[in-house]
């Protein structure tokens, strides 16, 4: 059974930072890719940030790129999103989850266990 668990989540200030920690239970977190992804009220959940399971590899929507970064310490079992220069359409749940296998599209039907969600919240 793999368990994730996010935190970090909160309010922020438009043009502020916030970082989501995702830790995962089980020795085989490391041989695993990593995603975030993220749900606003009434809208579908959608994809935000993608890692390797070495960490080489990492894969950004257009939306985040640039202000936002993906990472992990397979060590502490833990993946990290570090949200900078946040805006008001930012605001949403981010759920951490991981990744079955090879993808092109980063849709969460590839992503089997699911953290349940942080809430970030960015004011204008």
């Amino acid at each position: 059974q793999v368990q994730l668990v996010e935190s970090g989540g909160g309010l922020v200030q438009a043009g502020g930072s916030v970082r989501l920690s995702c830790a995962a239970s089980g020795r085989i977190f490391s041989t695993y890719a990593m995603g975030w992804f993220r749900q606003a009220p009434g809208k579908e959940r959608e994809f935000v940030a993608d890692i390797s399971w070495s960490g080489g590899s990492t894969y950004y929507a257009d939306s985040v790129k640039g202000r936002f970064t993906i990472s992990r310490d397979n060590a502490k079992n833990t993946v990290y999103l570090q949200m900078n220069t946040l805006k008001p359409e930012d605001t949403a749940v981010y759920y951490c989850a991981r990744r079955t296998g090879p993808t092109r599209t980063y849709s969460p039907s590839v992503y089997d266990y699911w953290g349940q969600g942080t809430q970030v919240t960015v004011s204008s």
